[in-house]
């Protein structure tokens, strides 16, 4: 709207009336508020991003695993993709192959080991853990490798590798081979497995950084650090920047209103002495 200083019937701009010192007053006061309200929605926002901030665990610094997790329950998700490290033996007659396990884009087979990790229950028993110690192209291969490794069991052995959540167990296809696993299941393997009936099994799975000679490193990346926004604090933050316009137009409406209600004072006024002229008038041309 366009907002003239004067006008041809004399009476009193908006522009005159915001500049009157009671309105400039509101004004700084409203100014105030808006700046108090703005300072609150930045602050709200600032706010809301370092919530959001994911605080970067030493996922590479390789740490023991009794330190990590404990046997008997899932991992938290600040252990999942932890760096471990743990001493025991693998059992060789608990090898298992894994269909379809894609490394670098290429589906292949997994072995996958019963490993009796020792020291890592407070009371000395010793715990079962899964461990995925290579990848390889096609199943010959992983057979040849599983041939190899089935040795006598040995301990004292030091394992680094990746710690990572079960995956759920998948239903065999009632088409194929019943024995064929796809997927890393503890719950699966346990159930595979040879003297363990009443030891405790880690709820979770290690993939072996080292793999033995003719299986391929298994592709395990570090975990991913996602940062997301707290969106309540966003919201809130949008709310003080409502409140911060909504102190300058509420000063505005107060100066329009007492515009209007000065300009209906004076045509009031006016329309009162407009008859008394009349009367004094005709009085006048009588004499």
């Amino acid at each position: 709207m366009t907002i003239s200083d004067t006008t041809g019937s004399g009476e009193t701009t908006l522009f005159q009336m915001m500049l009157r010192p009671r309105w400039i007053g509101a004004l700084v006061l409203a100014l105030a508020l808006a700046a108090g309200f703005a300072w609150l929605g930045q602050w709200q926002l600032e706010r809301a991003i370092e919530s959001g901030k994911v605080v970067d665990a030493p996922s590479e610094t390789v740490l023991p695993l009794e330190q990590v997790a404990k046997p008997g329950g899932p991992i938290t998700d600040v252990a999942t993709g932890q760096l471990v490290r743990f001493t025991g033996g693998f059992n060789p007659a608990d090898y298992q192959l894994l269909e379809g396990r894609l490394n670098h884009g290429k589906a292949g087979w997994w072995v996958v080991a019963h490993f009796t990790v020792t020291g890592a229950d407070s009371s000395g028993t010793p715990v079962a853990l899964a461990i995925a110690r290579g990848w390889a192209p096609d199943k010959a291969t992983a057979q040849s490798v599983v041939a190899r490794l089935s040795n006598p069991l040995t301990t004292g052995q030091e394992v680094v590798g990746r710690l990572l959540p079960t995956e759920a167990p998948e239903l065999p296809d009632p088409h194929g081979d019943p024995t064929v696993m796809k997927t890393m299941s503890v719950a699966a393997l346990y159930n595979l497995w040879t003297g363990v009936d009443g030891v405790d099994v880690y709820e979770a799975y290690v993939v072996e950084q080292t793999p033995p000679a003719g299986l391929d490193k298994i592709d395990s990346p570090p975990p991913i650090q996602q940062s997301t926004l707290n969106w309540l604090n966003v919201f809130y933050a949008a709310e003080w920047i409502i409140f911060a316009g909504f102190a300058i137009f509420f000063w505005y409406r107060l100066v329009k209103d007492a515009k209007e209600k000065e300009d209906e004072e004076r045509e009031q006024l006016l329309s009162a002495e407009g008859p008394a002229l009349g009367e004094s008038a005709g009085s006048r041309n009588v004499n």
